[in-house]
């Protein structure tokens, strides 16, 4: 039986946590939004943000319920970050992270072949990263013992206020003398090479890109965390490729706007809803 999604529907959540990854560097939980009905549902994964450095997997909390209130079985993982774990480990934790939903999706009364993905702020570096280039040996590295055939590629990739291209943005972050911006880049990359080797934007250009879902991009006019030209650029060399891209922009919003509630919120939130429609409304 394969999901479908009406993007008015309500639903009744339950909310629970599992471990979805162990290893010797601890216990990694995901934070699981599940609507209450028949299912199957729609199945997103959801990728904070914090600068690879900080914030957790209920950053997007208000969003991810919203979400799951309209029928969609929503995942929300926590990862390794910075300064203890250096790139890539956390987009391989995302990389995992997708598989293990996969995998795992049936049984929490989801459909596994919907799979989509929503990456905030630095997330949606790590996600992007992951949703380009799903089978590249670092980021799939590990293993998933439930299911070893699953692969990292995502039906659609929504992106909140992304870093699409981490170089530029620590070179923004310098030049305008914003010290937290670049420790962040420097404690997560090292050094401006590694900046530029785990770059989405410049994977692009490169052409290292093996899959390009659909996606779609929100961001607000006065993000001064993210220049709004990242992810212009992201988009002309998206589309370029042959892949379909939309950018939205919310005037006068700033970065990670979706955290406070308010019009333009509930606007972000009917956007991404009206997107997912349209990715699975052919199922």
């Amino acid at each position: 039986m394969t999901a479908t999604y009406d993007p008015t529907a309500q639903f009744d959540i339950d909310v629970s946590e599992e471990i979805y990854r162990s290893g010797p560097d601890g216990d990694w939980p995901v934070r699981l939004y599940r609507p209450q009905g028949d299912g199957p549902f729609p199945v997103l994964l959801d990728v904070h943000g914090g600068a690879w450095s900080n914030g957790s997997y209920l950053n997007n909390e208000d969003v991810d319920r919203a979400l799951a209130a309209s029928g969609i079985l929503v995942a929300a993982i926590e990862f390794r970050q910075a300064p203890e774990h250096v790139y890539p480990a956390q987009v391989a934790d995302v990389n995992y992270g997708t598989r293990w939903l996969k995998a795992r999706a049936a049984d929490l009364g989801g459909d596994p072949a919907t799979l989509g993905a929503l990456g905030t702020s630095s997330g949606g570096h790590s996600l992007m990263l992951s949703v380009l280039k799903p089978s590249d040996p670092r980021y799939a590295a590990e293993t998933l013992a439930a299911d070893p055939s699953a692969d990292a590629t995502v039906r659609y990739a929504i992106n909140g206020w992304p870093v699409l291209d981490s170089h530029a943005r620590y070179l923004y972050a310098r030049d305008a003398g914003v010290e937290r911006l670049m420790k962040s880049s420097e404690n997560y990359f090292g050094d401006e090479d590694t900046m530029r080797e785990g770059n989405p934007q410049l994977v692009l250009e490169r052409g290292e890109q093996t899959a390009l879902p659909p996606a779609l991009i929100l961001q607000g006019t006065k993000d001064d965390n993210v220049p709004l030209a990242i992810s212009e650029r992201f988009v002309a060399t998206y589309e370029s490729l042959g892949g379909s891209i939309e950018r939205v922009l919310f005037s006068d919003m700033p970065h990670a706007f979706t955290r406070e509630p308010g019009p333009e919120t509930d606007r972000a939130i009917q956007l991404m809803k009206s997107f997912i429609a349209e990715q699975l409304k052919d199922r």
